[in-house]
This record gives structure tokens, C-alpha cells and sequence, in this order.
């Protein structure tokens, strides 16, 4: 494994951006990792600015900052412009091409991935696209064993949407990039 893997998380308040943020340093957890996580978010309680950093190693995490992150989930295009800076070439963006334009002088791999509209069609409620993005960021990176990841679901959410998020958590990881 590498010896660190960053992942940026950002979008709005109500987007599920702490929640995924949790779930992947849960399953690290789970898996015997080190992982470390921060938040920031705007005052407002939804619709606001909100970022997970995580951070997952093998060996003990001396900064829980990203940096240079392998992963970029934008949730939205202000989380877009404020971050894509931090991505270079070996970055992987994840983002919904309905609200997310890809800057053209970015060298960083930029993947779309309509989650919302998988989410309704199949789920009836665009809510669980947060999870279907961790599905595919699951699948693209190879770092977490998915029974982890779901059963780090079945940790931090709600027992009466376990079904539906971790149906959603299987759409995202059989999404051809």
C-alpha cells in the first residue's frame, strides 16, 4: 500500500460529505489502517460549504492535512473552484457533470459520475449519490476491501437505510469510468 493516501471531500451542507468522510475512515479503521479526518463547514446548518479531509496510511499519519490529494469528490462548483488547485496529474476528480464543468488547463483525471440521477432512477431519492460516488472512489482506488466499507456503513448510518446505501455503495462500485 502507499504509505499515504489523501482524499478531498467537498460539496454543500445536506450533500453527505462528512458522512463519507466517516465511513472511509471507519472501514480504514476496520481494516487495521491508520486514518485521520477533518472537517470544515460554513455556519450554515445546510446548503453551506462543507470538506472532509481524510487521510489513510499504513503507518502512523504525522499530518491530517491534504495536500496533494489522490482523490477529489467535488459535490458541487464552488467546492470545485476552491479546491481543484490542490490536484495535479495523478489526482482523480470525482464529479457530477450536471453541476461540475471540468476546467480545461487541469491536468488532473476528471471522471463523471452522474450520481444523483443513478440515484433516483434506481433508489427513488437522489440522497444515496454521496454513497454511489464512495462506491466508484472504492472501485478506482483499490485501498479498502469493500466488506469494510459496508460494514462501515451498517456503523454510521441508520439502520433503516442500510439497505438502500449499501445498494447504493454497489451501484458506485459496478459504474463503468
Amino acid at each position: 500500500m502507499v504509505a499515504r493516501i489523501e482524499i478531498l471531500i467537498s460539496g454543500f451542507g445536506g450533500q453527505g460529505v462528512v458522512r463519507i468522510g466517516q465511513i472511509l475512515g471507519q472501514a480504514a479503521v476496520n481494516q487495521g489502517l491508520y486514518t485521520t479526518m477533518l472537517i470544515s463547514h460554513g455556519t450554515e446548518t445546510r446548503g453551506g460549504y462543507v470538506r472532509s479531509q481524510v487521510v489513510i496510511s499504513d503507518a502512523f499519519i504525522d499530518s491530517p492535512v491534504v495536500e496533494n490529494p489522490a482523490y477529489f469528490c467535488a459535490f458541487s462548483p464552488i467546492a470545485y473552484g476552491m479546491f481543484k488547485h490542490l490536484c495535479n496529474r495523478q489526482t482523480v476528480i470525482l464529479h457530477n457533470p450536471n453541476l461540475v464543468t471540468a476546467d480545461p488547463a487541469s491536468d488532473a483525471c476528471h471522471r463523471a459520475i452522474a450520481g444523483e440521477t443513478l440515484a433516483e432512477r434506481e433508489l427513488g431519492n437522489a440522497q444515496y449519490a454521496n454513497v454511489i460516488y464512495l462506491g466508484v472512489l472504492s472501485a478506482h482506488c483499490g485501498l479498502l476491501v469493500p466488506e469494510h466499507i459496508v460494514t462501515a456503513i451498517r456503523q454510521r448510518l441508520p439502520e433503516r437505510s442500510h439497505e438502500n446505501n449499501i445498494r447504493a455503495f454497489e451501484l458506485g462500485r459496478e459504474y463503468t469510468l
